[in-house]
């Protein structure tokens, strides 16, 4: 492959200290980027880059890695505005539209599910997003997780299954029966998922239901992530530490003894903030966390109900004014934390021999995604091996 010089950078964020004004961020001004077979080569003064066979000068524009979008349920039918609507005006989200999802989800063709979610990722992909992990969960049938898993398996290598998402209506009187039916037949079923996850929450799934889930799951040689703590504190976190889930998700009711837990492990908390935005929800403290020594990832959350954002921009900006973090952070929580999310050590960084993922954003700065919500920010989307996304 031909080698790809980005020069006359303004701002670069590596995420590698050892490159840059030993941040975290690893932050570069006037700097430059080779990218050689699809993965970082060189990164340095503009001054002293080296030749290659492509040049891109940016003209001064900030340069960050590209957003690890960690937590996402791309693939489904049907929309619930509707509930959108009612939270604004009071109601309280308690989970229960799910199964609205779920129907008409499981009511959608192949071929509308696999356009509806190529249309959702190409979203995510025009606002930088380069790596992205894609959740079952809508069918809560057999049949119909082994088709959405199949659906996110074509569209990218980081495919959960979560078939203990809700239980659904037929089951209402055998939970044991469904937790069983998903720790065996509907799991087999979605080998090709190689992450497993359960919501445990309130209205949801208990505990030890989603520990047997998660232990099937470690037998079945699939990594562990966890939806916990969104509704309140319901033992989602500490079961997350339990059984080295590399994620647990949403944290949105977290004590001081969970923290600490939290900030000896290696499990990510994934903060959602557009959940929290759609919602009408109280939004995590991150700075809490941050304090405790737990790493955060930053994450979409997209979905019909109560997160339908493709906007990472959008995901930082809330984390910034509404949950203490610093600009810096919310945009290493979006890169670097999302790659500890999904234990990832090749993407979320532009240190030497890193996928070659990068984002130029239309501004000098990378504080312009806090400082411009909702502006459409992002020039060019750089992807190993050689793909670009152009915003125009």
């Amino acid at each position: 492959m031909a080698s790809h010089l980005l020069t006359n950078i303004g701002e670069l964020l590596t995420n590698d200290p050892s490159l840059g004004d030993e941040s975290a961020v690893g932050r570069l001004t006037n700097a430059a980027l080779v990218l050689d077979d699809g993965v970082v080569a060189w990164v340095g003064p503009a001054a002293n880059a080296p030749s290659c066979d492509h040049v891109d000068d940016v003209d001064g524009r900030a340069v960050l890695p590209g957003f690890v979008d960690s937590h996402t349920h791309l693939v489904f039918a049907g929309e619930r505005s509707d509930e959108f609507e009612a939270r604004m005006a009071g109601d309280r989200y308690d989970g229960g539209g799910i199964r609205r999802t779920v129907e008409a989800t499981n009511g959608a063709s192949r071929d509308d599910l696999e356009a509806a979610t190529k249309v959702r990722l190409a979203a995510l992909r025009r606002g930088g997003v380069t790596t992205v992990e894609m959740k079952s969960g809508y069918a809560l049938t057999v049949e119909g997780e082994a088709r959405l898993v199949s659906i996110a398996a074509a569209l990218t290598d980081e495919v959960t299954f979560l078939g203990a998402h809700v239980v659904p209506d037929e089951f209402a009187g055998d939970r044991d029966g469904y937790v069983s039916l998903v720790a065996g037949a509907m799991m087999r079923a979605c080998d090709a998922a190689g992450w497993v996850d359960v919501f445990c929450d309130r209205g949801a799934f208990s505990v030890d239901e989603a520990r047997h889930v998660l232990a099937a799951g470690r037998r079945a040689n699939k990594r562990l992530r966890l939806h916990g703590n969104q509704l309140g504190e319901t033992g989602g976190v500490a079961l997350a530490v339990e059984m080295d889930c590399a994620s647990v998700d949403h944290c949105t009711h977290v004590n001081d003894h969970e923290l600490a837990l939290l900030g000896s492990s290696s499990t990510v908390a994934t903060l959602l903030p557009s959940a929290e935005f759609s919602t009408k929800s109280p939004y995590p403290n991150a700075r809490r966390f941050l304090d405790a020594g737990v790493t955060v990832a930053l994450a979409t959350d997209c979905n019909p109900g109560s997160s339908y954002v493709t906007s990472m921009g959008f995901v930082i900006a809330l984390a910034v004014r509404e949950m203490g973090m610093t600009v810096d952070e919310a945009v290493w929580s979006a890169t670097g934390g999302g790659a500890a999310a999904l234990r990832r050590s090749d993407v979320g960084h532009l240190g030497l021999g890193a996928r070659g993922d990068v984002v130029v954003l239309d501004a000098p700065r990378v504080a312009h995604l806090a400082y411009r919500p909702g502006s459409d920010l992002v020039s060019m989307v750089v992807r190993a091996p050689r793909d670009e996304f152009v915003n125009e």
